[in-house]
């Protein structure tokens, strides 16, 4: 082996050693070898100094051996290890060390309970290997690993003392159970069915041009009592922006840990109907035009009404520091409230409140200053003198903030309360996001945590031949890992409140994302793994706690690995009716969808059924010049006949729709009724436990919520619902369409027991 040969084998083992993958296969079966100088950059990127890769390979391995124990310890409570092992270094022969007396203590301190003290005489260690790193070496041993511990999160304060040396170390130990939490309602035969909507896009005679958590109860009220579903899906809800066009996508948010307060139903708030400069400037002439405005606007106007909510907040706030929360108001029970609040959100609130009374500060001197990179220096790092300095200055801004987020999650719960006094065994299903925008509020407060020069997309395919770049850092592995996973912790927590589902979006992230270097193109990207094991395993503990069912999205690239570990942990697996294709291609009949799975026609990213039907969405990318050639647009159009023709056949095989009736060359031009009832009926009578449609599929529209590919070219993430949310209660065509779906849900079995 010449020497350039043996340098690329010790980069690719450092890669190795920091999940880097030195090649992959591709959606057509190729293998595409990553280049050594791509290596080089995504580990520089993680900080690893790469000009000496034997020095840094060295570096992982005293990073291992240098500690007492690892930082943290994920183990399902149906596979416990059967020993727990340290470490130590000596010079001595395991039989030398015997004599200076080793001895180990352990403590054991859980969430609720009291410690437990463990001592192991040197009969009950077992030792392992020994190790020799730089003319040290290191003995590994163990002890039995503690049993009867129930599920839950434990600090394991181990101390190893021997001759006059005392070595101490705290593991976080997490025991999981066996599989993620299931509903009863799903559990043997048990099957639902849900309704999919984006709430930005409710329509109502009340709203203020936005869909919000009032009109999210009425729809609640409607879907459960007319539609006879169980769950009820939402876009993600988190904090954004909302600066159209660039900042209002729900999958780039600001922050994943909180939520979007233009949800907020002002009018149903304690303190707006206690406070008269609110009132007054609701009831202005100016405001109730603007009012009427947005609502009748055809798409959402985020800007305007975020403007507009603020304005009222920050009057609805000033009454309340008046009437509950400055000295003169005393100790109220609505400022009791308030403070447990706070004491149970602690940093991870103040850091989201800073920056947003950072992020308004900084845009009044600079309205272009939408990026924290874009402050000045001291003020980009959230533990400097500067913002400590700025939090006891702008204390009422910051808190401001806060007020918002405790409304939002209690306006937010009275919705799934509602749902679940109605009969509802999931009720609200939230969506946890992929990523979170490099300029907002999370990547400020934990850049740590993230990968700079580097950003998360996909390799080509069929979708994108030149791949995808989702213009997102990449989270750091390793930092995740010795911080214990306490934020991946509380991202998940924070998504599961206040519903009884969570969609992971592209949750292969557990498993490995696609990085690429930021300037170049997304095809010369590379794979990296993520560890996988213990993000599944606690995923299952919070879902389990949280009593919320978690579906994994795992459409695209998804290796075969991915979805047996999914399933074995039982988190749903996320099938798309245009993609089930059996072995040769062919759509899958209904019987072979998995039981373990949410089952829907389509999602926000892909066209609806009726614009499907119609090439509505062929149509649209062509006139955005989205198609190299008039040719391909036209290859296109001929390719989506050919899979309208395939979708009949399959009904019609299936029995879900006569065979007269598709051959009717009408049923090729729109969507029919029969058509629509049959594709309905098809997904409801899959052995998928979930299957959930869309409010467009449902109702038929032909609008798609977003193109991927498109910023300013089109009005993404701004459309509203045909129907208003008083139309659903009296529409003629509502009506004809919940007849079918509640038919198909009571045949399938899926209707709530009320109603069954």
């Amino acid at each position: 082996m010449n020497m350039i040969e043996k340098e690329k084998e010790k980069l690719e083992a450092l890669a190795a050693a920091y999940g880097v993958q030195p090649s992959y296969s591709d959606i057509w079966g190729n293998t595409n070898t990553i280049p050594p100088e791509t290596l080089e950059q995504v580990l520089g990127a993680m900080g690893v100094d790469v000009s000496n890769p034997q020095e840094a390979l060295q570096h992982v391995e005293h990073r291992s051996w240098n500690q007492l124990a690892p930082p943290v310890l994920v183990a399902s409570i149906d596979q416990l290890p059967a020993e727990f092992l340290f470490q130590v270094p000596s010079n001595s022969s395991p039989g030398a060390l015997s004599e200076k007396k080793l001895q180990v203590r352990l403590e054991i301190t859980g969430e609720n309970t009291s410690s437990i003290n463990h001592s192991y005489h040197f009969e009950q260690l077992n030792f392992k290997k020994d190790h020799q790193l730089d003319g040290i070496t290191y003995q590994c041993w163990s002890f039995p690993f503690p049993t009867a511990l129930p599920t839950g999160y434990y600090h394991f304060k181990l101390t190893v003392a021997y001759e006059n040396h005392k070595h101490q170390q705290t593991t976080l130990v997490v025991i999981c159970p066996e599989q993620a939490y299931l509903p009863p309602a799903l559990q043997r035969d048990g099957k639902r069915a849900g309704i999919a909507i984006s709430l930005y896009g409710l329509r109502s005679q009340h709203n203020w041009g936005v869909g919000d958590f009032g009109d999210l109860k009425e729809f609640i009220r409607w879907a459960i009592g007319s539609l006879h579903v169980d769950v009820i899906g939402l876009n993600p809800l988190h904090a954004i922006p909302n600066r159209q066009p660039y900042n209002i996508s729900p999958y780039y948010p600001s922050s994943r840990f909180y939520r979007n307060f233009i949800y907020l139903d002002i009018a149903a708030m304690e303190d707006f109907r206690s406070s008269p400069a609110a009132n007054e400037f609701v009831q202005a002439e100016a405001t109730q035009d603007l009012l009427a405005e947005l609502r009748d606007s055809d798409l959402v106007q985020y800007e305007r009404v975020a403007t507009l909510k603020l304005q009222v907040l920050q009057r609805v706030f000033q009454t309340f520091l008046e009437d509950h929360w400055l000295e003169k108001a005393g100790i109220t029970e609505h400022s009791r409230q308030f403070q447990t609040y706070l004491q149970r959100e602690t940093a991870l609130l103040d850091n989201f409140a800073t920056f947003c009374a950072l992020e308004d500060s900084f845009r009044q001197k600079d309205p272009d200053a939408w990026a924290w990179r874009q402050w000045p220096k001291p003020f980009q790092d959230p533990t400097s003198q500067e913002v400590q300095e700025f939090q006891q200055n702008h204390w009422q801004s910051i808190l401001f903030y806060k007020y918002l987020q405790w409304q939002v999650e209690a306006q937010l719960k009275e919705a799934q309360d509602l749902a679940q006094s109605m009969g509802a065994s999931i009720g609200l299903y939230h969506d946890l996001a992929l990523g979170s925008d490099p300029g907002g509020a999370d990547n400020w407060a934990y850049s740590e945590f993230f990968v700079p020069g580097v950003t998360v997309g996909a390799p080509p395919d069929d979708f994108a031949l030149e791949g995808q770049d989702w213009g997102f850092h990449p989270p750091h592995r390793e930092t995740y890992r010795s911080d214990r996973y306490s934020l991946f912790v509380q991202e998940i927590r924070k998504n599961c409140q206040a519903g009884g589902a969570l969609r992971i979006d592209h949750i292969m992230r557990f498993f490995r994302l696609f990085w690429i270097i930021q300037g170049q193109r997304a095809k010369n990207g590379t794979y990296v793994e993520n560890y996988y094991q213990d993000l599944l395993k606690i995923l299952a503990l919070e879902s389990d706690r949280a009593k919320a069912l978690i579906i994994g999205e795992d459409l695209g690239t998804v290796p075969p690995q991915v979805r047996d570990a999914l399933a074995y942990l039982r988190i749903f697996s996320y099938r798309l009716f245009y993609f089930e294709r059996d072995d040769q291609g062919g759509l899958k009949e209904p019987g072979s969808y998995p039981p373990y799975a949410l089952a829907a026609v389509s999602t926000h990213d892909l066209p609806t059924l009726a614009g499907f039907w119609i090439a509505e969405d062929l149509s649209l990318r062509n006139s955005l010049g989205m198609f190299p050639s008039e040719d391909q647009f036209h290859a296109a159009l001929q390719k989506r006949e050919s899979e309208k023709e395939e979708i009949v056949q399959r009904l019609v095989a299936s029995g879900f729709l006569a065979e007269e009736a598709g051959n009717d060359p009408i049923l090729h031009a729109e969507i029919s009724d029969e058509l629509h009832s049959g594709i309905i009926g098809f997904l409801l009578s899959t052995p998928a436990k979930l299957v959930v449609i869309s409010q467009e599929d449902l109702f038929r529209d032909t609008r798609q919520q977003n193109v991927p590919g498109t910023v300013t070219e089109h009005s993404n993430w701004s459309t509203k619902m045909y129907f208003t949310l008083e139309e659903l209660w009296q529409d003629p065509e509502v009506e004809k369409c919940v007849r079918v779906f509640r038919h198909w849900i009571s045949t399938t079995g899926r209707a709530m027991p009320p109603y069954s």
